[in-house]
């Protein structure tokens, strides 16, 4: 068995056997699906993992040999790292660096806890907001609140992508967007 020790920010793209993207792994597990040949490594990342006999290069991209059939869900899970993602860590109000999250239509009022009504705020503009709605206050938000769309959040969530992720992910068209 190769000495896996855990790298910061250390995790590995794991595609399917058609190149579609599944899901982000530990670097440990990559290397094992890899060295089980239930894998095989697309593109490597930095550093080699080395064994009593082997050297292994530390996989960045892996895709399965065999086809798996994972349903997707048809939306992203809302969370609260999820939400300071979508807006950037920025108050939508006074784009201030955000630290709180707050609902536009505020759930007292019967607001839902929504994509499309919750927003990153600081903590000076959710406190002064308090119970009432942007237009009550003449504010406008920089941007509208909407559920995050595209392959990459599906597979990464909330999580920084790797550059070398970028072709499969296609985090070329959604920076565009």
């Amino acid at each position: 068995m190769p000495d896996i020790r855990p790298m910061v920010g250390s995790g590995a793209l794991v595609l399917n056997a058609t190149y579609e993207p599944l899901c982000v792994v530990s670097v440990r597990r990559a290397a094992i699906l890899v060295l089980s040949a239930k894998a095989v490594c697309v593109a490597d990342g930095e550093g080699m993992l080395h064994s009593a006999r082997n050297a292994l290069p530390v996989p960045s991209v892996v895709r399965l040999t065999r086809f798996v059939r994972v349903p997707y869900r048809t939306h992203v899970g809302l969370s609260r790292r999820a939400i300071f993602a979508r807006d950037n860590w920025r108050c939508v109000y006074c784009r201030g660096p955000a630290e709180t999250i707050d609902h536009v239509f505020p759930r007292s009022r019967g607001g839902r806890h929504a994509w499309e009504n919750v927003v990153a705020a600081c903590a000076k503009c959710n406190h002064t907001k308090g119970d009432k709605t942007p237009a009550e206050l003449g504010w406008r938000l920089h941007t509208l609140p909407t559920a995050p769309k595209g392959m990459a959040w599906r597979v990464l969530g909330h999580r920084a992508p790797d550059p070398r992720w970028a072709d499969w992910l296609d985090l070329r068209e959604a920076e565009a967007a």
